[in-house]
Order: structure tokens, then sequence, then C-alpha cells
């Protein structure tokens, strides 16, 4: 019970972490791309992939499996926004933004990708770099 709890308190603050953030950036380029959603969705695949390797078992620092469930399916679920992302893509489709809708998959995909990736990769940098 005290895992769901922690997991629970972690969703929140990715919440809100997401909240603001494409507060944010709607406020600075607007709304007619969903930009925020997938500045979150890359920003927050780079994280989780730079979490998961610093903290796991060949990472540089290991975590305890409560510690990266609170902040990999807390934070970076609350965080990312898939369903925000899949909402937002129907709707550019329905309103026949077909460019629109195509980009936003496209981008969102590969730049998640990308981001992860990324993320893995500094992590098995940072591993293999001497010292703490």
């Amino acid at each position: 019970m005290l895992n769901a709890l922690i997991i629970f308190i972690g969703g929140g603050l990715g919440t809100l972490a997401r909240w603001g953030l494409s507060g944010f950036v709607a406020r600075y380029w607007g709304e007619t791309f969903p930009f925020g959603t997938l500045i979150i969705n890359i920003t927050g695949s780079f994280v989780i992939g730079l979490f998961a390797g610093l903290t796991g078992p060949e990472g540089r620092w290991l975590a305890p499996a409560a510690f990266r469930q609170f902040f990999m399916i807390g934070i970076c679920g609350g965080y990312t926004t898939f369903s925000s992302f899949s909402l937002q893509t129907l709707a550019l489709a329905e309103d026949e933004q077909w460019f629109k809708a195509g980009a936003n998959v496209v981008l969102s995909l590969v730049l998640c990708l990308v981001a992860v990736w990324l993320g893995k990769a500094l992590a098995g940098y940072m591993n293999s770099m001497k010292g703490n």
C-alpha cells in the first residue's frame, strides 16, 4: 500500500509539472499546434531514459525499487501525456488538418524515441565515467 501512495504522490507532482509547462508553452507559442504536449513527451522520454539508465542494475547510482517506481511510474507517468496527444491528434484530423495531425504523430514518435535513446546513451556515458 505504501508503494501505491508513493506512486500516487509522484503522479501528482508529474501532473503539476505537465500543467505548468504546457501552460507556459501555450502562452508563448499558441495552441494551433500541440507544441506543449510534444515538448512534454520529448522531455519526459529523455528523462525516463536517463533515469532508467543511471539507476538500474548496471547504472551509476543504484536506486531502490520504490524510488524508481515513484519517479518512472509516478512522476514520468503523470508528466507525459499520451492520452492528450491522442485527443489532440484526433481533433486535428476531425478538423481535416491532415498535415498537422500527421506531423504531430511523426514528430511525437520519432522525437520521443530519439529522446529516450539520448537519455539512455547519456546515462551509459555517465555510468562509464570514473568516480562517483
